[in-house]
Order: structure tokens, then C-alpha cells, then sequence
């Protein structure tokens, strides 16, 4: 009798902790659908723009779910969501359209073009330095640790990845390494330089939703509100003042392809070849 009562109480123990799982797993695939995020993106529009993350030849295949993207814009609920609709839209499509440039894996003759090529690298191949400014003495370099782009945005040099790393709760000059092997975190670190002005830079964010002012050094720099000044943040030193660089044609035409399947127009000043860099 006692055995039987034994084996009945672990078979319900058995069948609630299944129930608990299903309904664990159930309630976090609504909280995916119910974030703020998935009224913009949706997840078979994220899988039309990325179409060949998930191919063979990409080394970064299976990093980038849609799932990671998600629940990383929760730490930055102001992201696609200032402004009415086709502002909204038009953010968002930049950011993806950026740091699809950053990881592409595309080429000229790919299929289904140059452009459809986005998310298919986690960190940079063959680096030419450790990404270490001595210098910089606030954000220490770490012996042996390497500050190469990892993520979306290709996160890079030891100042980033410390302030990075305080904003966002985890040890970016002791262990760079983290953000290519946590997707929500590589997501995260992408929408954090997004978000954050950096004096003098403005943010790309207040950028894409029209609340950059320029200063006199900008006006006097050519630095106008658009698309292209976003590239001028992240890349412009080696990017922005050069008439037809193909860097930023690349750019230009991820942003181009998403502005369309976001129903949205790209507005003006696509590039940066008129603006000087930020100093």
C-alpha cells in the first residue's frame, strides 16, 4: 500500500513538473510576442531580412535568433519606439541595416544580392591589432585579452567594451570574449552604442528620430541629420569624407532593401562622403 501510494505521488510530481515546464515555456513565447519590439518586427519579417543568417557559410550561423534580438531590446525600451510610426520604422530599419554592413557576408554576386547577407559573422576575422588604446587609462587593457569587434555592431577598442560592460552588467575588459558567446548579450552591447551619445557624438538613436542638434563644429563640419551620420558614429574616421567609398555604398544599400520592407522612406543624406569626421 505505502509503495503504491509512493509510485502515485512521484507520477504526480512527474506530471506537474511537465505542466510547469509547458506552461514556463508557453507564458515566455508570449512574453516574445507581447514585447514592444515584435509590433515592429515581427518574427517572419526579422527572418525575410536576415534570409541567409542560418546558411553554412555564415560562422555565425545560429547566434542571431530572433528571440535574442527581442529580448535584448528590452533594456532599451525607447528603442523604435519614439515618434510616430514611420520614424519608428525608419529607426529600427537603420539600426538592422548597420549592423547587418558590420556582418555581412555578402558580395556582389551573392544570392539574392549583396544585401541580404546580414548577421553572418559574431566577431572579426583576422584582426590587425588587439584593439588596445594604452592610453586610455580609465578602461584599462587586460594582458592577453584581445578588443576586437564582436556582435552586431563589431564592438571594438577597450573604451567601448568597459563602458559597455558597466552599463550592461558583465566584465568587458576582463572578458571581451562574452560577447560573441552570448546572443543576447552581442545584441545588447549593438543597441547600447546605438542608444548612448558619446561626446561629442551624438547617439544614433536621437539621430534617427530627430532630436540631433547640431553645434556649431557640426554645421561647420557638414554634419547634417540622416542616415549617413549614423555611419559617421560608428565608422567615420575611416568611412565618411571619401567621395563613392564602398563601405558606405554598402551600408546605404542594406538600408535602402530594409526601408522597403518596412514600407518607410530612407529620407535624406544617405551617406557621409560631404562630412568631415568627429574628431
Amino acid at each position: 500500500m505505502e509503495k503504491q501510494i509512493s509510485l502515485s505521488l512521484c507520477l504526480f510530481l512527474f506530471i506537474l513538473s511537465i505542466s510547469s515546464f509547458l506552461q514556463e515555456t508557453e507564458a515566455r513565447k508570449y512574453s516574445y510576442r507581447r514585447a514592444p519590439i515584435t509590433r515592429l518586427v515581427s518574427r517572419s519579417l526579422y527572418d525575410s531580412i536576415f534570409i541567409h543568417k542560418e546558411n553554412n557559410a555564415c560562422p555565425a550561423k545560429g547566434f542571431y535568433p530572433y528571440e535574442a534580438f527581442v529580448e535584448a531590446t528590452r533594456w532599451f525600451p525607447r528603442f523604435g519606439s519614439v515618434g510616430g510610426i514611420t520614424t519608428r520604422r525608419r529607426e529600427v530599419a537603420a539600426f538592422l541595416a548597420q549592423i547587418s554592413h558590420e556582418t555581412t557576408g555578402g558580395w556582389a554576386t551573392a544570392p539574392d544580392g549583396p544585401y541580404a547577407w546580414g548577421l553572418c559573422f559574431k566577431e572579426e576575422v583576422s584582426p590587425q591589432s588587439n584593439y588596445c588604446d594604452a592610453s586610455n587609462t580609465e578602461w584599462p587593457c587586460f594582458p592577453g585579452k584581445s578588443y576586437k569587434g564582436r556582435g552586431p555592431i563589431q564592438l571594438s577598442w577597450n573604451y567601448n567594451y568597459g563602458q559597455a560592460g558597466r552599463a550592461l552588467g558583465f566584465d568587458g575588459l576582463r572578458n571581451p570574449e562574452s560577447v560573441a558567446n552570448n546572443s543576447v548579450l552581442a545584441f545588447k552591447t549593438a543597441l547600447w552604442f546605438w542608444m548612448t551619445e558619446q561626446t561629442p557624438k551624438p547617439s544614433c538613436h536621437d539621430v534617427m528620430v530627430n532630436r540631433y542638434r547640431p553645434t556649431k563644429a557640426d554645421i561647420a563640419a557638414n554634419r547634417t541629420s540622416g542616415f549617413g551620420l549614423t555611419t559617421n558614429i560608428i565608422n567615420g574616421g575611416l568611412e565618411c569624407g571619401i567621395p563613392g567609398d564602398g563601405r558606405v555604398n554598402d551600408r546605404v544599400g542594406y538600408f535602402q532593401r530594409y526601408a522597403k520592407l518596412f514600407n518607410v522612406n530612407t529620407g535624406p543624406y544617405l551617406d557621409c562622403e560631404n562630412q568631415r569626421p568627429f574628431s
